[in-house]
C-alpha cells in the first residue's frame, strides 16, 4: 500500500493506492510507502478539481464493493461536475428499489473522485459517505456551482 496527501479546500485528503490503483481517499490522509505515478497523478487531478479546472477524473480506481455497488459507482462517476441526480434516478436506471443505491453510495470508498455527493434525495441533501457529513456534501457541491440544488 502507498498513500499520498494533499491539502484541499475541505481539508487534507488522503489517497491510498494498492496495485496501480486508487483504492481510498479519506480525510485526514497521510503519506506513506512509494509517492507512485498514480498518487501523483491523483494528486495533481484532485489540485485541478479543486480549482475548478477538471471536470472528469481519469485514474484507475479499484474500488472495493459488490458487483451490485460497483454498478452504483460507476453510475455515480457518469454524473457530470456541478449536476445532480436522486437516489430514484440512479435506482431507476438500475432497476432497483432507491433504499439500496443510498446504502451503496454510503460505502463509497472513493468519496469526491467517485462523486457520492452529487446523488441526492429526492425531498433533501441525502447523506455523504466522507468525513463532513452533509456539510462536507454542500460544500462541494458548491465547490462544484451547483448553487441552485442548495437554494
Amino acid at each position: 500500500m502507498n498513500a499520498a496527501k494533499i491539502k484541499t479546500p475541505v481539508g487534507v485528503l488522503g489517497l491510498i493506492e494498492v496495485d496501480g490503483a486508487i483504492t481510498q481517499l479519506v480525510w485526514d490522509g497521510w503519506n506513506e510507502g512509494a509517492r507512485t505515478p498514480v498518487l501523483k497523478e491523483g494528486l495533481a487531478q484532485l489540485e485541478a478539481y479543486f480549482a475548478g479546472e477538471l471536470e472528469w477524473f481519469d485514474l484507475p480506481l479499484a474500488p472495493k464493493g459488490t458487483e451490485f455497488q460497483q454498478q452504483v459507482y460507476a453510475a455515480m462517476s457518469a454524473i457530470p461536475r456541478g449536476q445532480t441526480l436522486t437516489y430514484g434516478d440512479i435506482a431507476n436506471a438500475l432497476g432497483v428499489p432507491a433504499q439500496p443505491v443510498g446504502q451503496a453510495c454510503g460505502s463509497n470508498p472513493i468519496p469526491v473522485i467517485i462523486p457520492c455527493h452529487r446523488v441526492v434525495g429526492a425531498d433533501g441533501l441525502g447523506g455523504f459517505s466522507g468525513d463532513g457529513g452533509v456539510e462536507m456534501k454542500v460544500k462541494l457541491l458548491q465547490g462544484e456551482g451547483a448553487y441552485s440544488l442548495l437554494l
